[in-house]
């Protein structure tokens, strides 16, 4: 059961990220923060047909970042945040190790420079000493 967990959430990270990979993807969750949008709102950017467009929001959708909703003939999408939350915390794990590798690498040039004394003050050129 729980390795079906963790293959699910897996997955579900997978499609957020190859979401994510595509600038037009990315834009259109930019353009669904600030509210919800039809189809042809979130393609008139982009110049690109709603066909083209939708294709877009269907790779958002499978990756549970956009909702769809029908009314009339009018496609309306609204982002849903929660698998970018998810996102962000398995990309925290990175953040702290590459912090604490750098807090390692500050230590150990702040130990150099200590153990260097004073470096000498440059002279300006024609300057003698």
């Amino acid at each position: 059961m729980f390795n079906r967990m963790v293959e699910l959430q897996a997955q579900q990270l997978d499609s957020v990220f190859h979401a994510l990979g595509d600038a037009t993807r990315r834009r259109m969750l930019r353009e669904l923060a600030d509210g919800e949008r039809s189809v042809g709102e979130l393609a008139r950017p982009f110049a690109i047909s709603l066909a083209a467009a939708s294709k877009h929001i269907k790779a958002l959708e499978k990756a549970g970042l956009v909702r769809r909703q029908v009314r009339g003939r009018t496609h309306l999408c609204r982002l849903e945040p929660g698998p970018l939350a998810d996102a962000h915390e398995w990309l925290s794990f990175y953040e702290r190790f590459w912090n604490s590798r750098l807090d390692v690498l500050e230590d150990l040039l702040r130990r150099e420079r200590a153990q260097s004394g004073p470096s000498p003050s440059p002279t300006s050129e024609g300057d003698e000493p």
